[in-house]
């Protein structure tokens, strides 16, 4: 799997310096769990809450997992995080100051799909007695409050201040300010970009699939293509995972980015900023899809065939991909993207298990 950082940037375009993501189109991402780890850590340790002859204060955040990610589209920002935390805390009475107690503050579900006031503060205290129900009945009222108040700066933050810079300006934006200078770069990069273009060899071999609906002219040079296999499982049944692959706002959910999806033979779909397309050429609800599919800068008119067979069990739903017609160049980079930003991708986005593969070859 692809380390964060090394993704194919055809699937997820990340902000380049010459201009590529021209008017916010692209989906940019950036990864902002570290940060966001290292803020709720600073947000949180040593935060008092005192009221009256009560001082409580958060000694240690003992758990912090989970994830966060900022990304752009169409200029549009649209934010991804999901977090449990387990804070601990110690409190005592002011009247007594030489006696403290000690407590826990659980927090199992802080994501963009909950509102602040819904998300869940479970006050626990390590030994009960009069004094630290006291306390705990504190923390219940008074204290999640403020530990909420806490939440809502990561949140903001992460929106206002984190986000900085994601959104790039447009192509047309102060262009009355452009120098003499850029304008020259941004030419030179565009002529550059039009060559490489150019000298894409194009495919010499028709790849077809078994009911001969894809086909590539033999023109230009001959291409060296292989076949991928591929086997996960998934903790859903072959319906769900069929809709996840076919459904249109299932498909813009686990990509993280608007999808075209037609799910009817002869359809066509379109992922990722146009980067991964091509038609659907046979379905089978619950057992089969069948695609010509190929990426944007592949030679023109060579498209992969792909077959996705669905095996439900009575627990899990088994999945084989076959792809053949993968030009040489792309075969290691196929698997990673096809497991990195479908599989486990689906399965972090709908719950559908763990993310380590069957096999693959």
């Amino acid at each position: 799997m692809a380390k964060w950082g090394e993704g194919d940037p055809r699937w997820i375009v990340e902000e380049r310096p010459d201009a590529t993501n021209v008017n916010n189109w692209h989906w940019t991402e950036k990864n902002a769990t570290p940060w966001s780890k290292e803020r709720l850590t600073q947000l949180f340790i040593d935060f008092k809450i005192v009221q009256s002859d009560i001082e409580c204060v958060v000694n240690k955040v003992e758990e912090c997992t989970g994830e966060a990610t900022v990304n752009n589209r169409k200029g549009k920002l649209i934010f991804f995080y999901d977090w449990e935390l387990v804070l601990k805390w110690s409190g005592r009475l002011l009247k007594n100051s030489k006696l403290s107690h000690n407590g826990k503050l659980t927090i199992p579900n802080l994501s963009e799909e909950n509102n602040l006031e819904d998300v869940e503060i479970t006050v626990t205290i390590d030994e009960s007695n009069d004094e630290s129900e006291t306390l705990k009945q504190f923390m219940y009222n008074v204290g999640r409050d403020q530990i909420r108040k806490q939440l809502g700066v990561y949140i903001k933050e992460l929106k206002e201040e984190y986000s900085k810079n994601l959104i790039l300006p447009k192509k047309d934006a102060n262009s009355s300010e452009t120098t003499p200078g850029q304008a020259k770069d941004v030419n030179n990069a565009k002529n550059a970009a039009q060559k490489a273009a150019a000298q894409i060899p194009t495919a010499a071999t028709p790849i077809s699939s078994s009911n001969n609906n894809v086909t590539s002219k033999p023109v230009g040079c001959k291409l060296d293509v292989r076949s991928l296999t591929m086997t996960e499982e998934f903790h859903c049944n072959a319906n769900d995972l069929y809709n996840a692959l076919t459904k249109p706002e299932m498909v813009t959910a686990f990509t993280r980015a608007p999808a075209k999806v037609d799910a009817v033979r002869g359809g066509e779909f379109v992922l990722y900023g146009g980067n991964v397309h091509g038609k659907f050429e046979e379905l089978v609800p619950e057992k089969k899809i069948q695609q010509s599919w190929r990426l944007k800068n592949w030679a023109s008119g060579h498209y992969s065939n792909v077959i996705i067979e669905l095996e439900e069990t009575s627990s899990t739903t088994k999945m084989t991909l076959h792809q053949t017609g993968i030009p040489a160049s792309e075969y290691t980079g196929m698997k990673n993207n096809w497991y990195r930003y479908y599989w486990v991708s689906i399965k972090q986005t709908f719950g559908f298990g763990a993310s380590w593969p069957l096999g693959q070859s």
